[in-house]
């Protein structure tokens, strides 16, 4: 992701998540960051069609926000996202990788599942309007490869 992108990112995160959308100064800040995170984006035909993430202060690296618009799910653009996240979360050395999901979002629930995320705590009405947030961890091994789902077809949003 660039500064560039910001805007067209910003408009997808109001359309995705209209309650809990962050604010165009939000993808700022994080950008303007580089040594604690990274954020990619996923083109499609037309333009940016998902987004990610990643806040990483090791050991721990927190996915910050995955997303991809309704008409691209299912083409794998979230397990893609999601494999960059951790291997970003490798080379920065972090031994866990966390992050939040609403706790009415199965797909997304089901994807990082798959990646060997395990579901460690509940946030209660964390998100504006009022859902629960699960915190998932996925413990990384000490090889570069182990403990991720590479090679997954589908995923899910956020």
């Amino acid at each position: 992701m660039t500064l560039d992108d910001v805007p067209a990112v910003t408009a997808l995160e109001q359309r995705l998540f209209p309650v809990d959308a962050w604010p165009l100064q939000m993808f700022l800040d994080e950008l303007s960051q580089p040594e604690t995170r990274r954020y990619l984006v996923a083109q499609g035909s037309d333009g940016i069609v998902g987004y990610a993430g990643l806040m990483c202060i090791e050991p721990i690296a927190d996915v910050q926000t995955i997303a991809v618009v309704p008409e691209y799910e299912g083409r794998g653009i979230g397990t893609t996202l999601l494999t960059a996240l951790i291997d970003e979360a490798r080379r920065r050395r972090a031994a866990d990788v966390l992050l939040e999901v609403r706790a009415d979002n199965p797909r997304a629930q089901q994807l990082y599942v798959r990646f060997g995320f395990e579901q460690i705590h509940v946030r209660p009405r964390y998100y504006r309007d009022g859902v629960d947030a699960l915190i998932m961890r996925l413990q990384l091994a000490g090889e570069p490869g182990e403990g991720t789902a590479h090679g997954t077809t589908s995923e899910g949003p956020q």
